[in-house]
C-alpha cells in the first residue's frame, strides 16, 4: 500500500466516522508466524463480529463504539485487546496456544471431529426442529418488506480520482465510504428502494406481492436492471440442503448436508435479545467446492437459527464474482417460531480475483415487519394479473417514505441521492452514460426514435458480401403502447436493396391483445430450427453478423408478409392466431429450391409460395417480465420452463400459394440445476407435416 492510499483510507476513514464509530482491520498470527484462519474476531459484550478469512485478515465496523476486541480460536487463548483509538488499521495480533490445548495435543485449526463434538450436537437439534421456524408453520401470513438495491464502484484509490474519467467529476468522491464487510473504500453509484405488502397461503401454496412504493436515484432506464438484481438475489432458505444464487448451488452450512462440507466449532455462549444462544463457527473442509464460511448464533431452547452470517471462500470458482457476503437476522414470535427481520446479500464483482483489483458491489437489503397470520383470503385474491402497471407505486412523495420505511437512511444513504441528483446534471457523467446505455441495449437514442441495433450495422456473407444496414425503432419510453421498427440493408456484392417493416400494437393492457403485421424482402439461412417463428423482422446469422463460421452461400431470398392477433388470457399464457404469405427463391446460383410441379415431373419450379394460416399456443411457467407496454422485458431469462405448440394450416391457391398442407411444431425447454454441478438445459423439439 503507497503512501498516498494509506493516507486516503484515513482520510476517508476519519471522514465517515460519525456513521461508523469503529472500525478494525488487521491479520491474526500464531506465534510461528503462520496465520490463524477462521478465527473469531468479536467487539466484546456485542454479538457483532466475523471470522477471519483464508490468509488470516479480518475487518469489522461497529455503527457503536467499542473499546475492547475479542479475538479467539478453539486451541488458544482467547485474546482481549483494547481499543484506544476509533479507527484502527493494519492491527497485527499474535494468538498464543493454550495450556490445555498443549497438555491434550487438540489443535482444532484443520478438520474437527464429527464425534463429540458440541457444535455438531447442536446443528442436528436445529435439524429436528427447523420446520417449526418461520412463515411455513402458519395457514395463512402476511407482512411488510421493504428492499434496498445499492450499487458501488470500489477499491477507490489515487489512481481512479486522478482518471479523465471523472474529469468535471470530481464533487462525487466527497461521498466515498468504507465497507463494513471487506474495509474497501467505495463510491455509490446506485440506490432503489421498494416497499411491499406480502401475501401467502400455504394451504394453497399461492404468494403474492403488492408494490406500495418505489423509488430509485433518478436514472432512466433503470426497471430492467433492478427486476434482473432482484431475480438474482432470489429468495433462499438456509434450512435447504444447497443456497441457490449466480446459477449456483452452495452448501448450506445450516443443512443435513452440511456435516460432510464444513468444520463446525462451539466457539461461544451469550444472550442475544434476552434469548441464551450458542456461537458455532463453520469453515470448509475441503478447497475448490462451493461452501461458506462464517459463523451462526443458534437459541438454546427453539434450537433455531437467530442470527447467520455466510462468505464464500477465496477458491469458490464464480465468473466475474470475486467474493459473496449473506448475513439474515431473525426474531422469536413465541416459544416456537422465529421470523426473518433482515437479510443481507452483498456480491463483489470483478475482472479478476486480485485484492486490489477494482470492482462493483451489489447490495441488497431486505427487511421485514408487520406480520399478520392465519387471516384467509380466496384463491382468487392471489391470481396474478396479466396486466398490473402500478404506475402509482413509482410516484411516492417523501412523507410517503418518511412514514414507511422500516429503518431511516442513515447519513450516507441519504448522501447518494443528493450526490447522484447533482452527478445526472453533469455533461460528463450524462455522456458516459449515453455509451452505456448503447452498449447495453444496442441503441443510439433520439427524440422520440431509435437508431440501431447498432451491431447489424456491417455483415457479411458470400451472397451479398459486405453488407451495410441502417434502421430504427419508435421509442418514447419503455412501456409504450405501439412501436414501429424499419430498416434497409444493401449488399455490396449482389448489390440489391433489402428492406423490413413492421409495426405492433396494444389494444387492451388487460388481456395483452396486441394486432401486429409487417413485410420483409431480405436474404435467410431456411432450416436452421424446425420452430422457426414468422417474426419479420428476425434475421438470421447469415445476413446480420460481420463473422460467420461455416458456409453462406446457400441462402435463399424471402418476400414475407404477416399479420397475427396475440391475447394472454392467463398469466404467461398466449395464443396467438396468424396468417402470413412467403416467397422463396435461390439467392445464389449455389444453392437451388427446384422441385417438380407435375406427377409426371415434367414441369419444373424453382420459386414457392406458400400462404399459411396459424395457431401457436406458448406457455412459459415462472416467467417474470418488467413493463406494461406492448413490449415487455424478461428479467429470468433462461430460468423457467418454455413450451411452444404451433399448428400450420397451407392453402393452395391463395395469393398463388402452391401447396396445400398441415404443419405440427413443438418445442419444450426446461431449465435444471443439479446441486453444485451447475445449470442445465433439457430441449425437445419436433415436427411433423
Amino acid at each position: 500500500m503507497n503512501r498516498y492510499t494509506y493516507l486516503l483510507l484515513i482520510f476517508l476513514f476519519s471522514f465517515n466516522s460519525i456513521s461508523a464509530q469503529t472500525k478494525v482491520e488487521g491479520v491474526v498470527n500464531d506465534k510461528t508466524g503462520k496465520t490463524v484462519p477462521f478465527a473469531n474476531v468479536v467487539f466484546a459484550n456485542s454479538a457483532i463480529g466475523t471470522t477471519t478469512n483464508e490468509d488470516g485478515e479480518f475487518y469489522l465496523q461497529a455503527e457503536e463504539k467499542y473499546d475492547t476486541l475479542t479475538v479467539s480460536f478453539i486451541g488458544y487463548e482467547t485474546l482481549k485487546i483494547p481499543l484506544t483509538a476509533a479507527v484502527n488499521l493494519n492491527m497485527e495480533i499474535t494468538l498464543e496456544e493454550s495450556a490445555s490445548t498443549l497438555e491434550e495435543v487438540v489443535i482444532y485449526r484443520g478438520k474437527t471431529s464429527k464425534k463429540n463434538n458440541p457444535a455438531i450436537d447442536i446443528l442436528k437439534k436445529v435439524w429436528e426442529n427447523r420446520r417449526n421456524n418461520g412463515v411455513r408453520t402458519f395457514d395463512q401470513y402476511s407482512y411488510k418488506e421493504y428492499e434496498k438495491l445499492e450499487f458501488d464502484i470500489n477499491t477507490i484509490d489515487s489512481t481512479l480520482i486522478k482518471s479523465r474519467v471523472f474529469n468535471g467529476m470530481e464533487f462525487i468522491f466527497d461521498y466515498a465510504d468504507t465497507n463494513n464487510v471487506t474495509g474497501k473504500t467505495y463510491l455509490p453509484m446506485f440506490i432503489n428502494e421498494s416497499l411491499n405488502k406480502v401475501y401467502g397461503d400455504n394451504i394453497l401454496n399461492e404468494k403474492k406481492e403488492v408494490l406500495l412504493g418505489n423509488k430509485n436515484s433518478g436514472f432512466n432506464q433503470t426497471r430492467n436492471l433492478i427486476d434482473f438484481v432482484k431475480d438474482v438475489y432470489d429468495d433462499y432458505d438456509i434450512y435447504k440442503n444447497y443456497i441457490k444464487f449466480f446459477d449456483k448451488s452452495f452448501v448450506s452450512p445450516v443443512s443435513t448436508t452440511g456435516i460432510d462440507t464444513y468444520n463446525y466449532v462451539l466457539s461461544d455462549s451469550a444472550f442475544v435479545d434476552n434469548k441464551w444462544c450458542y456461537n458455532i463457527v463453520y469453515y470448509p473442509r475441503r478447497e475448490n467446492e462451493l461452501t461458506f464460511k462464517g459463523d451462526f448464533w443458534v437459541n438454546d431452547t427453539t434450537w433455531a437459527v437467530k442470527n447467520i452470517n455466510m462468505e464464500t471462500t477465496r477458491d469458490v470458482n464464480i465468473n466475474w464474482i470475486k467474493q459473496v457476503y449473506i448475513e439474515q437476522d431473525f426474531k422469536v414470535l413465541n416459544d416456537s417460531v422465529f421470523l426473518i427481520t433482515k437479510d443481507f446479500f452483498m456480491a463483489d464483482f470483478g475482472l479478476n480475483k486480485k485484492k486490489s483489483s477494482r470492482g462493483v458491489y451489489a447490495k441488497r437489503t431486505l427487511l421485514y415487519d408487520e406480520y399478520e397470520f392465519n387471516n384467509k383470503r380466496p384463491a382468487t385474491f392471489y391470481q396474478q394479473p396479466v396486466y398490473n402497471p402500478q404506475s402509482q407505486a413509482y410516484n411516492r412523495s417523501e412523507e410517503f417514505w418518511s412514514e414507511n420505511r422500516l429503518e431511516k437512511l442513515n447519513e450516507d444513504e441519504e448522501g447518494i441521492y443528493i450526490m447522484l441528483d447533482s452527478l445526472t446534471k453533469t455533461r460528463a457523467f450524462n455522456r458516459l452514460y449515453d455509451i452505456a446505455t448503447i452498449v447495453q441495449s444496442g441503441y443510439v437514442e433520439f427524440d422520440g426514435w431509435d437508431y440501431g441495433p447498432v451491431y447489424s450495422t456491417f455483415g457479411f456473407n458470400d451472397v451479398e458480401g459486405v453488407r451495410t444496414r441502417f434502421g430504427g425503432r419508435t421509442y418514447f419510453g419503455q412501456n409504450d403502447p405501439w412501436r414501429i421498427e424499419a430498416y434497409g440493408a444493401y449488399g455490396f456484392k449482389d448489390k440489391k436493396f433489402k428492406y423490413g417493416i413492421s409495426g405492433k400494437v396494444l389494444l387492451d393492457p388487460k388481456s395483452r391483445l396486441i394486432i401486429s403485421g409487417g413485410n420483409r424482402r431480405d436474404v435467410e439461412q431456411l432450416g436452421t430450427s424446425l420452430t422457426n417463428s414468422t417474426d419479420v423482422l428476425g434475421r438470421s446469422l447469415a445476413s446480420s453478423s460481420l463473422l460467420n463460421v461455416g458456409d453462406t452461400d446457400k441462402l435463399s431470398s424471402i418476400n414475407l408478409s404477416v399479420f397475427s392477433v396475440e391475447m394472454e388470457p392467463l398469466k404467461n399464457f398466449t395464443v396467438r392466431f396468424g396468417a402470413n404469405y412467403r416467397e422463396l427463391s435461390p439467392a445464389s446460383p449455389a444453392f437451388s429450391l427446384d422441385y417438380y410441379v407435375d406427377e409426371a415431373r415434367t414441369i419444373i419450379d424453382s420459386e414457392i409460395n406458400q400462404t399459411e394460416f396459424s395457431t401457436i399456443l406458448t406457455w412459459m411457467p415462472g416467467r417474470k417480465v418488467s413493463g406494461y407496454g406492448v413490449e415487455r422485458n424478461v428479467v429470468n431469462e433462461e430460468d423457467f420452463p418454455t413450451l411452444f405448440l404451433n399448428y400450420s394450416l397451407g392453402v393452395k391457391d391463395i395469393f398463388k400459394s402452391d401447396f396445400d398442407y398441415k404443419k405440427l411444431q413443438f418445442f419444450y425447454n426446461q431449465p435444471l440445476l443439479i446441486g453444485g454441478l451447475g445449470r442445465s438445459n433439457l430441449s425437445l423439439e419436433a415436427g411433423k407435416t
